[in-house]
């Protein structure tokens, strides 16, 4: 056999072998890469124009009077006050029970029940730096937090005391408050006075601030606040929340009327600050609301009727401003802010002066 006939008979049989499976094993080829998938360039971090952070002071340590102070005796008298149920006709309501201390300043209920559990009209915001505020209550009936504290007592679907005389009575009555007011007040003639009482509990109020982690940030800290907040931040700002939320407690500032760029959904029952002034203009105004431990104080609105802060917002967004949110950019607002929820003081419920013969009896009536 020649040479070209030995190659052509090798080439038949592997050819053969193939056929029946017996090829002899080779490497097997290298796997093609697959195409590596396209990676998005980062997302670049949310940034926050500084400029616009002006409009937020940090909370201050108290939440001192225009050209005034507040005394330690001032503020340990307001403190027992704020929690003394006498002050009310049954003695079964005090402050702190729609305003509890404990829980951010709320009762975290629509309306609040009062004398004989009526509920009153409007939701009960949170007392926590409510001191810089503009005006308080929903309507702004009242022009600080000593006025304020009076309101209620003579309410009668809140604490229901029959009049001033009525309050002064218990107050009289108990030896240790006579002294308190009397340390309190020391320059006063006849110390124990109604107003007096309002400016005690004013006082207690304006030591009640919360500073958060966004505080730290608005003082130059960008760590204070995770990317996520920052973004949420910058959406807050981009959306124009800061339209009426600004200020240290941002909001308590401004009048709005609910539904100014767009129809509210439901029927307002509510006057708002008509109530109080009588101008026609003034029709569903209410106080814009502090945004501080916002995610702490719901339910949201004048009557407590949105239970999450999600639809709070997209509800604000919408008719306030007119713009209509994804539940993408909610979210990222949301985010944003649980940063204002702030560090409570520590507060112990003190310890109150005693009842004596003299001290009007709880009326249920």
């Amino acid at each position: 056999m020649t040479h070209s006939h030995t190659l052509l008979a090798a080439s038949a049989l592997a050819v053969t072998l193939a056929a029946l499976g017996c090829e002899e094993k080779k490497a097997p080829p290298a796997p093609t890469p697959a195409p590596k998938e396209a990676t998005s360039a980062p997302k670049p971090a949310a940034t926050v124009d500084r400029a616009l952070l002006a409009a937020f002071p940090a909370l201050p340590e108290k939440m001192l009077p225009p050209g005034g102070t507040i005394s330690d005796d001032a503020v340990a008298l307001g403190k027992e006050l704020y929690f003394d149920a006498r002050l009310s006709k049954n003695q079964d309501i005090s402050c702190n029970s729609c305003h509890q201390l404990d829980t951010y300043g709320v009762d975290n209920k629509p309306t609040s029940p009062g004398h004989k559990g009526q509920l009153g009209g409007r939701n009960s915001p949170t007392v926590y730096n409510a001191a810089l505020h503009g005006a308080q209550f929903w309507d702004g009936r009242a022009k600080d937090v000593e006025a304020q504290a009076l309101g209620p007592i003579l309410n009668p679907v809140e604490m229901a005391m029959k009049d001033e005389a009525a309050v002064l009575a218990v107050i009289r009555s108990i030896p240790e408050y006579v002294a308190s007011f009397k340390k309190a007040f020391p320059t006063d003639k006849e110390p124990v006075t109604y107003v007096n009482l309002g400016k005690a509990i004013g006082a207690f109020e304006r030591t009640l601030v919360t500073p958060s982690r966004f505080d730290k940030y608005v003082a130059g800290d960008d760590s204070a606040l995770t990317e996520d907040e920052r973004a949420g931040l910058a959406k807050f700002l981009d959306v124009g929340c800061n339209t009426c939320h600004t200020g240290a407690a941002v909001g308590g500032r401004d009048f709005k009327k609910l539904g100014q760029a767009k129809p509210w959904p439901t029927e307002i029952k509510d006057n708002g600050r008509f109530d109080v002034t009588k101008d026609p203009a003034d029709k569903h105004l209410f106080k814009v609301p502090s945004l501080r431990n916002i995610e702490k104080t719901g339910p949201y609105f004048h009557d407590g009727s949105v239970t999450t802060l999600d639809e709070a917002v997209r509800l604000m967004a919408l008719h306030q401003l007119g713009k209509e949110l994804s539940p993408a950019d909610v979210s990222s607002i949301v985010t944003f802010l649980k940063s204002l929820t702030g560090e409570l003081p520590k507060i112990d419920k003190p310890e109150l002066p005693k009842s004596t013969a003299k001290t009007p009896k709880a009326d249920p009536t």
